[in-house]
């Protein structure tokens, strides 16, 4: 039985990415939602499991916001090949077809789904929509991006994450505004050029897998468990790490991207953006470190046998990694100097 169910949920796996392929080398828009309708299909039965009604819960949620993005999308690709086939989209239209993308992508103002239903699915499911599932709406909102209207959105994603962050104790729901966030910069990037969206993608992936699946197999949800468990210290050192590369502080990985954007903001005199941008990390970077400083600093004494020791040769490779995060130093000084 459980042979079959993990053969099922490879063929889930196996369709989710080949959806995704469907859906950004298609040549029309109805092959384009073609392919998010076979991404939306094949997540639901990831999510949803019988024995765990938050999960049942959170994919109906899902099912029913994707399907009402999906139907205002149609609807918009209909309205385009019926008046506008042989004329110039107009701005308006624009930011009509843009909206529905930016409500399957979890990004703001249409973001208000996205916290819920990461607090009800796993960790692994929580890197997936983090990460994955943003890749077809996005490639889709390059085709029609308004830039206007992507400039406000940019700038409300990046202030109403970091200030939603305050006050939330679930890690899923801090990586969830993390994830808005760095919604904000991945539009930055592609606005710049698809290849530094690509490379600013595929770090914020390495981060982000490296988080979730530490907290998979600590089973952490809440930042109260940080205190509980014992890690030993060096895995609260790569905690620290990722965290920081993830916030994009400069002496790591992560701030590699978030320079380039910033170096092309300030060249095209976009103060303003800017100075949004930068205040914003600084309070994610806030809200990182309290997360660090209540693994680091604060602890109490427990029996040995209660101490959890790293057995799995799989998260050795992965602290390895992200040590690597260090060499963003070295790299550092080479460019300013």
């Amino acid at each position: 039985m459980n042979l079959y169910y993990n053969s099922n949920k490879m063929l889930f796996y196996f369709i989710l990415f080949f959806s995704t392929l469907i859906s950004i080398s298609s040549n029309s828009w109805l092959g384009c939602w073609i392919g998010l309708e076979i991404n939306l299909l094949s997540f639901i039965p990831l999510i949803s499991n019988i024995k765990n009604l938050l999960n049942t819960e959170a994919s109906l949620k899902y099912f029913l916001i994707q399907s009402i993005a999906s139907m205002n999308f149609l609807f918009m690709i209909l309205l385009k090949m019926i008046f506008f086939k042989n004329f110039e989209i107009n701005n308006m239209f624009s930011i009509l077809i843009n909206s529905p993308l930016l409500m399957k992508m979890g990004s703001t103002p249409f973001h208000w789904w996205f916290p819920n239903i990461m607090e009800g699915m796993n960790w692994m499911n929580c890197f997936i929509l983090m990460t994955w599932q943003k890749i077809s709406p996005m490639i889709l909102l390059s085709y029609y991006m308004n830039n206007i209207f992507i400039m406000i959105i940019m700038i409300l994603n990046v202030m109403i994450s970091s200030i939603s962050g305050f006050n939330q104790t679930s890690i899923r729901k801090l990586m969830s505004y993390s994830s808005i966030n760095n919604l904000g910069w991945l539009m930055a990037a592609l606005m710049i050029s698809e290849n530094l969206w690509i490379m600013y993608f595929m770090f914020y992936s390495l981060f982000n897998f490296i988080l979730s699946y530490m907290f998979l197999y600590m089973n952490i949800f809440y930042i109260n468990q940080l205190i509980n468990l014992n890690f030993n210290y060096m895995l609260k050192i790569s905690f620290m790490i990722n965290l920081f590369s993830l916030s994009g502080l400069p002496p790591f990985m992560g701030f590699f991207p978030k320079w380039i954007i910033i170096n092309f903001l300030i060249l095209n005199k976009l103060y303003f953006i800017n100075f949004i941008f930068l205040m914003s990390s600084l309070i994610m970077l806030f809200l990182y470190i309290r997360i660090i400083y209540m693994s680091l600093m604060m602890n109490f004494f427990k029996t040995k046998w209660f101490k959890i020791y790293i057995k799995n040769n799989f998260i050795k490779m992965v602290n390895f990694f992200s040590f690597i995060s260090l060499m963003g130093l070295i790299l550092n000084t080479l460019f300013f100097f």
